[in-house]
């Protein structure tokens, strides 16, 4: 059963940080879509079944930004 989940994340301003954040959370295994709104500031991540909370916000880092608590 899919799951979605929606991050709000900070630091994010242009075209090249949505491609870095969608990159990295796309990467993450079961992940099957990255839709990502710079005007909210809001990932949406999609996956095959439980999404695995700590490796998002592990990506979202690694593509250097922070997900808003």
């Amino acid at each position: 059963m899919a799951s979605t989940a929606v991050y709000t994340v900070e630091g994010m301003s242009c075209g090249h940080c949505v491609n870095s954040v969608t990159e990295e959370v796309s990467g993450i295994t079961g992940v099957t879509d990255v839709k990502v709104d710079l005007e909210s500031r809001s990932v949406t991540v999609t996956a095959e079944s439980r999404i695995d909370d700590a490796a998002v916000r592990a990506a979202i880092d690694e593509a250097g930004y922070e997900v808003a608590s």
